[in-house]
């Protein structure tokens, strides 16, 4: 064999034993980083509960959808439920599943109109249709704000931008939750480990 080859070969092997023994750090990532994501989500639901059923229903100016009551509680229990489940790795596979299912919801419901982007920004992919309207109006105030406001200290933790409204982060969520259906929770850091450790050594 080559040499250049085998220390391909046994770099690649070393690599992957390390990360064998690492391998926990990818689901626990993903856990750590969607559950406050759904958490905050449902609770601005539970909060503003009977706005979100009258948007639910109402065909005008919100989404329409049948039995808005019990629609707005499935999506606000599975937020909430589900974040905490992928917090403390219960039932993360099992879990996945509605959360998948309500970003579908929120990606064909209410986002796909809006294209892509979640952030108006002529640099990024697929930008929309309107994008110099939405730059134009976003130059008219910070112009606005830096004659009339104390602009340092608005933009002191960042930028003025304008929401687009598009599927990109409903669309992220989805990839990150199918990646959790696919590995689940990981080892040693759920409940679900701690569980299958149990029964399966009973």
């Amino acid at each position: 064999m080559n040499p250049l080859i085998k220390v391909a070969v046994q770099a690649q092997s070393l690599l992957d034993s390390f990360t064998q023994y690492l391998s926990f750090l990818a689901p626990l990532a993903l856990r750590l980083y969607l559950a406050p994501v759904f958490f905050i989500a449902g609770m601005n639901k539970v909060d503003g509960f009977d706005n979100i059923v009258q948007w639910f229903g109402n065909p005008d100016w919100g989404l329409g959808l049948p039995a808005p009551y019990f629609m707005a509680l499935m999506a606000t229990g599975t937020e909430v439920i589900g974040a905490v489940c992928l917090l403390i790795g219960l039932g993360v596979r099992w879990v996945s599943i509605p959360l998948m299912v309500t970003m579908l919801v929120a990606i064909f419901t209410v986002h796909l109109q809006h294209g892509w982007q979640a952030v108006a920004d002529k640099m990024s992919p697929f930008p929309p249709e309107d994008i110099d309207g939405s730059l134009e109006r976003l130059s008219m105030a910070r112009q606005i704000l830096q004659e009339h406001g104390n602009y340092s200290w608005l933009t002191e933790n960042g930028n003025f931008v304008i929401s687009n409204n598009g599927i990109e982060w409903a669309t992220t969520y989805f990839i990150m939750l199918l990646a959790l259906l696919m590995l689940g929770a990981g080892k040693y850091v759920s409940l679900d480990y701690v569980i299958r450790k149990k029964y399966q050594s009973a």
